[in-house]
């Protein structure tokens, strides 16, 4: 089933209005703080406010100033909408999570009987009763029945799915809706706790905490602002000594001018957008109905380098089907396939279903009436690894006792109580040549036999997904090793393997198996990623870098992992893996743009202030041939370095929300692009930019 994806319009009218508003909000310096470097053009931009109204109280106007205080505060309020942009987006797509969350009344189930209480009375451990069209009032298991439940509220998906007891499809959601027959759901969760309430908190950024990557490059952006802060405030005693030892004119260098200078060459630019590049990687994901349970999971996704597999339901579609009748010499194939349909009626397993239909397709063998038959059907168990039927004599016919199961099942029915007949010894033999053949070729045979003579073989094969194996050659351009993890034997493990196209494999696996190789790669110092839904999963889940549990796998798995698929589609890691990735590149890329940005504000700013200095005779000083971009006048100069500085953070946005393009290549490709178009790019485009609003500004006649 095709993931629906839950997108928003890039900027929504509701989204920009609540942004705008939310932008003046964030001028709290509790909140600017947590930024430091928008903390620092903060507080350059009250230092400015506060001179700009000093000097107009004592008289003074200066539209210079004026501007530059204006800029200043823009630079910080862009900043702050770009951040709000992102969370609004998130708190958009939360909207079908909060309606999903109601407060119905639950029928718990005492010792005294059935009781009617209000959902948020319920608590861990209690036991409720949910029949057909009840609302699930919490999160549980279901410890008894089965039922077909309604999960639209959270994935989206119209399509029910079955939620049963003792499996790995036991867990269910509050909100969702019961569709069919009755179930008892043990509570797991107490109000306030549920995923749906942790999904809202979530996406909507309330408990988001800054990534390591995060940290990381914060400090470092910090770091540089405090070596400019130095810079620039050893300018002023610079121009000041050369007035007072050479008489310089040094009007130029004032306090507005130096904070202009100081926030035009600290990184304002990726210090503005950081925190909504990694909010925006949260929301791309549950745009596909992934919930992350942090940031660090998704950028960990971006540096994986092996993602284990489960072969059923991952890599093949899941269930096995009957394909082939192969009969044992002097059997004719139409027989062959009249005893397994017999053998087939009582085995209510997709094999069986599928040996049944393929028989019909075949030979038109149908509409068998029962009753007259008198039989009596062995229905399949996973004890015996045997489905059959018993038919009595008949005039026309001798006692029939049809047996269908693996090859080990009819290996030990045949022998029970007698040795196996000589005249089935040369079939038997016939038999296991193609079963290996079949297990070569990734299929699984099941042997038929007739009062223990064998009639043939049938051949079952889990069939690859098409474009699977596309998809792995797209993750191996990425540097990605895709491992596949299978109960099924070597053989046929080998077969899958290759028609798939995976790296490596992982046969007859357990649990311990699971969780061994993902400690070897670790140990070797890669990045592994799972998916997984069962209780046997969670160790393996919890121990994987990234861990994606289904959300209609068990609580155990659910709480390992530190993502949740709502739609529980197994192949949806290898979009995890670049929605990682590109939320790797952009943070990169708008790093690389705004670092290289700032060296046309120093061809803008230092030329104009320093124009006048070392000048002789009216002429500008030897400074001024650093003003390549020929800008009409220092304070113009300055004020189009502040609003360039000011304006590319409103365009940078919709990159920044939307992420870089992620194409599937070598990391050294990806660094090369990078270093060109937004290293490159950051150098060119500000000097045009620059160059523009300065011809818009001598145009205007503003400065």
């Amino acid at each position: 089933m095709e993931t629906k994806k839950n997108s928003k319009a890039l900027f929504d009218k509701k989204i920009i209005s609540k942004a705008i508003i939310d932008s003046f909000i964030k001028l709290n310096p509790l909140s600017l703080i947590k930024n430091p470097v928008i903390f620092i053009v903060g507080i350059g931009a009250a230092l400015t406010t506060l001179i700009f109204f000093t000097d107009l109280s004592e008289g003074n106007f200066s539209a210079f100033n004026l501007q530059i205080m204006l800029w200043l505060w823009f630079t910080v309020l862009f900043a702050n909408f770009a951040e709000a942009v992102a969370e609004g987006r998130g708190k958009a797509q939360s909207e079908n999570l909060r309606k999903s969350r109601t407060n119905t009344i639950a029928r718990k189930k005492t010792d005294a009987g059935e009781v009617k209480v209000s959902a948020i009375e319920l608590r861990i451990g209690d036991v409720v009763i949910c029949e057909t069209g009840d609302l699930i009032p919490a999160d549980g298991e279901v410890i008894e029945g089965i039922a077909s439940v309604d999960e639209s509220a959270i994935t989206g998906e119209s399509a029910p799915v079955i939620r049963e007891s003792g499996g790995d499809r036991s867990a269910v959601t509050g909100g969702t809706r019961v569709l069919s027959d009755n179930i008892l759901i043990k509570v797991t969760s107490n109000p306030g706790e549920t995923y749906i309430d942790k999904m809202i908190a979530l996406v909507e950024n309330a408990k988001r905490k800054k990534t390591p990557n995060e940290i990381a490059l914060s400090i470092l952006l910090s770091g540089l602002s405090i070596v400019f802060i130095v810079v620039v405030v050893s300018l002023k005693f610079f121009f000041n000594y050369y007035h007072i030892t050479l008489s310089q004119d040094v009007s130029s260098v004032s306090i507005p001018v130096l904070t202009s200078l100081l926030v035009c060459l600290i990184p304002t630019t990726i210090g503005g957008l950081l925190s909504a590049i990694g909010i925006s990687g949260m929301d791309r994901l549950l745009q596909h109905n992934v919930i992350a349970m942090s940031g660090r999971a998704v950028e960990a996704a971006g540096d994986i380098d092996v993602l284990l597999l489960d072969k059923t339901g991952t890599i093949t579609l899941g269930n096995r089907m009957a394909t082939e009748f192969i009969p044992a010499p002097g059997i004719s194939e139409k027989y062959l396939a009249d005893a397994a349909q017999l053998a087939s009626l009582a085995d209510e397993t997709p094999e069986g279903r599928s040996i049944v239909v393929l028989a019909k397709d075949m030979f038109g063998i149908r509409e068998r009436n029962i009753h007259e038959l008198d039989a009596h059907f062995v229905p399949f168990s996973a004890q015996t690894q045997m489905s059959g039927v018993d038919l009595p004599a008949t005039e026309k016919s001798h006692t029939k006792i049809i047996r269908k199961g693996s090859l080990e099942a009819i290996k030990r029915y045949i022998s029970e109580g007698t040795k196996i007949d000589p005249n089935s010894q040369g079939n038997f033999m016939f038999t296991q040549m193609v079963g290996v053949d079949i297990a070569l070729e990734g299929g699984t045979p099941l042997i038929v036999v007739e009062n223990k003579n064998i009639l043939g073989v049938i051949q079952l094969k889990d069939v690859v997904k098409g474009g699977i194996n596309e998809r792995f050659a797209q993750l191996r351009k990425m540097g990605i090793r895709t491992v596949m993890i299978t109960g099924d034997n070597k053989l046929t493990a080998t077969a899958i393997a290759a028609e798939a196209g995976v790296d490596d494999f992982i046969s007859e696996a357990k649990p311990e198996d699971k969780l061994k190789r993902i400690r070897d790669e670790q140990s070797s110092g890669k990045m592994v990623g799972m998916i997984g839904d069962g209780t046997n999963d969670a160790p393996a889940l919890a121990q994987a870098d990234v861990g994606i549990a289904m959300n209609s796998g068990t609580q155990a798995a659910r709480e390992a992992g530190n993502m949740i698929d709502l739609d529980s589609n197994p192949t949806k890691l290898i979009e995890v893996v670049e929605i990682g990735k590109q939320l790797l590149m952009t943070r990169g890329a708008l790093t690389t743009f705004s670092i290289a940005n700032d060296v046309s504000k120093y061809f803008a700013i230092i030329p104009a202030i320093a124009m006048s200095l070392f000048s002789t005779n009216g002429f500008n000083g030897p400074l001024s041939v650093l003003n390549i971009m020929r800008l009409s006048s220092p304070q113009s100069a300055i004020l189009s370095a502040v609003i360039f500085n000011a304006l590319i953070i409103i365009f940078l946005v919709p990159l920044a929300l939307k992420g870089i393009k992620y194409r599937p290549e070598s990391a050294i490709n990806l660094l090369k692009r990078n270093i060109l178009i937004y290293g490159v790019g950051g150098l060119i485009v500000p000097f045009i930019g620059i160059k523009i609003i300065d011809l818009i500004l001598t145009f205007l006649k503003l400065v």
